[in-house]
């Protein structure tokens, strides 16, 4: 019981957290008027994307805190979970694209980190990285290509 206490306490600190940010941040007027590439997604498809993100996130944040607290790999996901949660406030609230960008691609760079260093202690904690590895490749490319076109 005290283990699915604290897989809830994970996965609802990530959900419920990126969940009132994309609340607070809503896509507003401002990025309705921006420039987009051709290959950006509708912007119905952002919230199931990211709401089966964020569990896979906690899934995995608590698998690796149940096996090693203070390990690298738990530092890692921390550090990604402060990265992810700016980016939103960087660019949906602050209108800043290109700051948007240099917290973007150093959580990129984390979460590949974190799939680094947390196999080693947990295979699927670091398997459940992978969607959210490849999804914030893509927007990466897509904030990169917003800041061009605009």
């Amino acid at each position: 019981m005290k283990n699915l206490v604290s897989l809830a306490l994970f996965i609802g600190l990530v959900l419920g957290g990126g969940t009132a940010i994309g609340y607070l941040t809503a896509p507003g007027e401002w990025y309705a008027e921006l420039n987009k590439p051709a290959f950006n997604p509708p912007n119905w498809i952002f919230g199931p994307v990211w709401t089966t993100i964020y569990i896979l996130i906690g899934v995995a944040g608590w698998r690796i805190w149940h096996k090693d607290r203070g390990s690298l790999a738990m530092k890692l996901w921390w550090a990604q979970l402060v990265l992810n949660f700016l980016w939103s406030p960087a660019f949906f609230s602050l209108h800043q694209i290109a700051l948007a960008l240099a917290i973007i691609l150093p959580l990129l760079a984390v979460i590949l980190a974190f799939i680094a260093t947390s196999r080693k202690i947990d295979r699927l904690a670091a398997l459940l990285f992978v969607p959210y590895a490849a999804w914030v490749s893509f927007a990466s490319l897509l904030n990169a290509s917003i800041l061009a076109l605009n």
